[in-house]
């Protein structure tokens, strides 16, 4: 597997855990604010699960474009706050399609 197709699901799970999080935030508001509980009991596990997915999919991406450490933890740690996933998922595409440009055909 190459770097370019390492880069595609990391793109598509990066939005999609950045979806799936502005989702959980709107259920814990409902669960602890207004005392509904349901949809937080049911997002939870998919957000968790999804993240992991990401987890992989940016370790992954890292290793094949052979990041720093603490570059990709970096990235991981983006789908933990509200909207960064989305600002991460732009700046290693523009990161990675740089890489790829300058590297020698």
């Amino acid at each position: 597997m190459t770097v370019e197709s390492a880069l595609k699901p990391f793109r598509i799970l990066a939005y999609v855990v950045g979806v799936m999080l502005l989702v959980l935030v709107t259920c814990i508001v409902l669960r602890y604010g207004f005392d509904i509980e349901g949809p937080s009991k049911v997002v939870s596990p998919i957000h968790g699960f999804l993240y992991m997915l990401y987890l992989v999919a940016a370790m992954n991406l890292g290793m094949k474009a052979r990041w720093s450490w603490p570059y990709v933890v970096g990235v991981m740690l983006a789908g933990t706050v509200p909207l960064l996933s989305f600002v991460f998922e732009r700046k290693v595409t523009r990161r990675v399609e740089a890489e790829l440009a300058a590297a020698p055909a």
